[in-house]
């Protein structure tokens, strides 16, 4: 007889709404990185507009997932698995905070230059902010300024977290995987 998944976090492990949101933020990211990196190796190719023909939309849906994931996390601030000794648990806030800021941030920056551009804001064919005749050139400047480079600032941050994990469970064998993964 197998138990049932919390919804919730707790002391043992996370809930079902942490576990969904992190991992689908985590494949929607992989993807989007995946299509990156193709289009610095290959250009324009048929591999590279295969991952990105729909930058901008996934881009939008992890904005969403990523703000309820930065939201769900502060709900279940006081019910989450321990972190180990203080310093642990300051160097994994930290880096978890970096974590939520970079995923909350580099889809904003690349929205507000949508939306401050004369194309206009319309994920998955759903105008927000109708195409300008005149770019807003803050907006578009800004996005332009930060989206790229706050991603690749991302990627390094996933890679440290992946990391880190592989330490925790090669190393120091806590479990850390499972209580995400559900196995705890």
């Amino acid at each position: 007889m197998s138990e049932r998944t919390p919804i919730l976090d707790t002391q043992d492990g996370y809930g079902l709404v942490t576990r969904i949101l992190h991992w689908a933020l985590a494949v929607l990211i992989l993807w989007q990185l995946t299509g990156m990196g193709f289009k610095l190796l290959l250009g324009d190719s048929a591999v590279t507009n295969f991952f990105r023909g729909h930058h901008g939309d996934l881009g939008a849906a992890i904005f969403v997932l990523a703000v309820a994931r930065v939201a769900w996390a502060v709900a279940m601030r006081n019910r989450r698995p321990s972190h180990g000794n203080a310093l642990q648990r300051i160097a994994v806030k930290a880096g978890h905070g970096a974590l939520y800021a970079l995923i909350v941030f580099v889809p904003l920056a690349a929205i507000l230059r949508a939306i401050g551009g004369t194309r206009g804001f319309a994920p998955f064919g759903i105008e927000l902010a109708a195409p300008r005749e005149v770019p807003v050139e803050w907006m578009v400047n800004l996005g332009n300024a930060l989206h790229g480079e706050a991603g690749w600032v991302m990627a390094a941050l996933i890679a440290g977290h992946v990391a880190m994990v592989a330490l925790h469970e090669g190393v120091l064998r806590d479990g850390t995987l499972r209580k995400m993964a559900g196995r705890a």
